[in-house]
């Protein structure tokens, strides 16, 4: 799992990377704080980034405005390797779960007699009108090779 590691304090970011590191995870530092975690909030990315403040502050202020900006976990320092360890196996199982509801997401509901397609209002809509709707593109119809070969082909032999 690719890390940033964000302190003020240069000796803490080397510390927390080599530990990184150790532990399979590729670490980049950077010098910082909660203003970093808006500028990430605010950028518009297909992957979500897993956000763990290492801090020396304990007051309920601090981690609000924290918790207000971003971030989604918090370390004290000083800290536990093993702890840390721990909550990046936290921050994989999530990352993990929102890459598989983010493929989840993708699906489209499609009536297995009509094919229709449910679309994000909950109506059942043709799927041309969805297809016109969402993409700005409209289809037309044909028949593949495939299918002529099965189902047309046969057909026409049959005419007089």
């Amino acid at each position: 799992m690719k890390v940033l590691v964000v302190d003020d304090d240069s000796s803490i970011r080397l510390l927390v990377k080599a530990m990184l590191q150790e532990l399979g995870h590729e670490a980049i530092v950077a010098g910082g704080g909660v203003e970093l975690c808006r500028r990430i909030r605010a950028r518009v990315s297909p992957e979500y980034t897993y956000v763990i403040l290492l801090t020396a502050l304990d007051a309920q202020s601090h981690y609000l405005t924290a918790i207000d900006a971003g971030v989604d976990d918090f370390l004290t320092k000083p800290f536990d390797p093993d702890l840390m360890a721990a909550r990046l196996r936290v921050a994989e199982r999530i990352l993990g779960l929102r890459r598989h509801v983010s493929r989840l997401e993708k699906l489209l509901p499609i009536c297995m007699h009509c094919k229709k397609i449910r679309d994000d209002t909950g109506q059942w809509v043709r799927v041309e009108d969805f297809v016109e709707r969402e993409t700005s593109r409209q289809l037309t119809h044909g028949i593949c090779d495939q299918c002529y070969t099965i189902v047309a082909r046969p057909v026409v032999r049959r005419e007089p």
